[in-house]
């Protein structure tokens, strides 16, 4: 049997008043919990302006319970970030499998502020901040040594000559220079940074016993305000049947 926490102490009856709160202890729980290497691992769903759709995994780095939104980092030019440049909503999944639970949100994606891209990517590894620069992401490329090409390239030019030296991959920590070398410093991109998905809609899903599962949606209506932020109404909520 798994180790988990009972689903009553997951979705009470009443149900709660803040959806997000809940997913941010479950992310948090996760965390702790460890046994995956990515426990922030969001499929993400995003969709052309004629509504043709697209997924694929990123990483949650924040779950703002209150004023309610989650927060993804990538390249603004990728695939993703050209359909949300068009049709600026999605569709995230987060799914705990070790706590048997799950998160859906669904709502309206705005860029994130520059000053929270900057901080994060000013925490990224040294090899991070200079693949960011490298990669044309979403784009073709001729080879894998083009691409290793492009990295020494990247590295050269912020002064990283340790990883321009030769062939670098990063799933090689052992060639990663940067723990004895002096840092030099890289800037955020400006084509790379945060967005933030605004929840309109959250559902969160606990495994039960036969498969009778316990839902529950909440929903509410976001207004537009100057600087890409929004006047959240209050949350709506029913329980769903499985």
């Amino acid at each position: 049997m798994r180790d988990m926490m009972p689903p009553t102490e997951r979705l009470s009856d009443p149900l709660p008043a803040e959806p997000l709160a809940i997913a941010a202890e479950w992310l948090a729980e996760s965390w702790r919990r460890g046994g995956q290497p990515n426990p922030n691992a969001m499929t993400l769903a995003t969709a052309t302006r004629d509504g043709r759709p697209a997924a694929r995994i990123v990483l949650c780095k924040d779950i703002e319970a209150r004023p309610g939104y989650v927060v993804f980092y990538t390249n603004y030019h990728s695939r993703k970030g050209r359909e949300l440049a068009e049709n600026p909503r999605a569709a995230a999944v987060l799914h705990f499998d070790g706590l048997q639970c799950q998160v859906r949100i669904e709502g309206i994606v705005e860029k994130a502020p520059e000053a929270e891209s900057d901080a994060y990517f000013a925490s990224r590894t040294l090899p991070s901040r200079i693949g960011a620069w490298a990669s044309a992401q979403s784009e073709p490329i001729e080879s894998r040594e083009r691409l290793r090409s492009a990295v020494a390239a990247a590295a050269r030019r912020f002064g990283a000559p340790a990883l321009a030296a030769g062939p670098w991959d990063a799933n090689r920590p052992e060639e990663d220079p940067s723990a004895t070398a002096a840092e030099p410093h890289v800037p955020r991109p400006p084509h790379w940074g945060g967005y933030r998905l605004w929840a309109e809609a959250v559902e969160l899903w606990v495994e039960g016993e036969s498969r009778i599962h316990d839902r529950a949606r909440w929903s509410r209506a976001l207004r537009p305000l100057p600087g890409g932020s929004f006047e959240t109404g209050p949350w709506s909520v029913a329980r769903l049947q499985p």
